[in-house]
């Protein structure tokens, strides 16, 4: 909502910006993505065309709920961040979480990762993070591996023979720094410029003269 006012203040100057925050589930078009409701992104208005305001990527977090459920009792948390550069210049911070796994044939009733191993899950979780984020633009990493939880699934195959682990995600981004606005490759993201055409603009009305 942008309140009016008088004088030389436009209200795009209001709106260009803003941070707007919003689940997964609600940008998903399908209807059964309730699944996906733990996952929030953080979209910044960064350009006014019309009525519509084109966002762009910039932070994600995982809800309260989602993260609370996840630790359990009698097993080692392990988390890692690390800041990675993408190919069109955005510096982000990646947040990294998992969790030690029971063997299928353990007796013992904790899971406990020594503090060595736990050093070594964390170094690979960093160079996986910088090798599979680095290599890819900001569109590619949101699309192609944080909603997909491609970082995950790389990991936990790759630490498998420290300690194996479950629940690995990413739960959060932070965006550091980000490059100068580029309007072409936003409006890419948005399939173009929205079409004035599709835009509510009104009726003509006759002017009516006070005498």
């Amino acid at each position: 909502v942008v309140s009016k006012s008088q004088g030389l203040k436009l209200a795009r100057d209001s709106l260009v910006g803003r941070v707007v925050e919003v689940s997964q589930a609600d940008l998903n078009k399908d209807k059964d993505a309730s699944d996906d409701a733990f996952r929030k992104f953080k979209l910044k208005v960064e350009e006014i065309q019309g009525m519509n305001c084109l966002t762009n990527f910039y932070g994600m977090d995982l809800t309260t709920d989602k993260l609370r459920s996840l630790v359990r009792k009698w097993h080692t948390l392990i988390e890692a961040y690390v800041d990675v550069k993408t190919t069109d210049g955005y510096v982000v911070r990646l947040f990294c979480i998992g969790f030690t796994k029971r063997r299928n044939n353990q007796a013992r009733k904790t899971s406990y990762a020594q503090a060595s191993q736990v050093r070594q899950i964390r170094k690979k979780m960093i160079e996986i993070m910088q090798r599979e984020a680095s290599v890819v633009d900001l569109a590619e990493l949101v699309e192609k591996k944080l909603l997909t939880e491609s970082f995950g699934r790389v990991i936990v195959k790759a630490t498998r023979g420290i300690y194996p682990l479950q629940n690995v995600l990413i739960r959060k981004v932070k965006m550091i720094k980000s490059p100068k606005l580029d309007i072409t490759k936003l409006l890419e993201l948005h399939d173009g410029s929205v079409s004035t055409a599709d835009l509510d603009t009104g009726a003509a009305v006759d002017r009516v003269e006070e005498w």
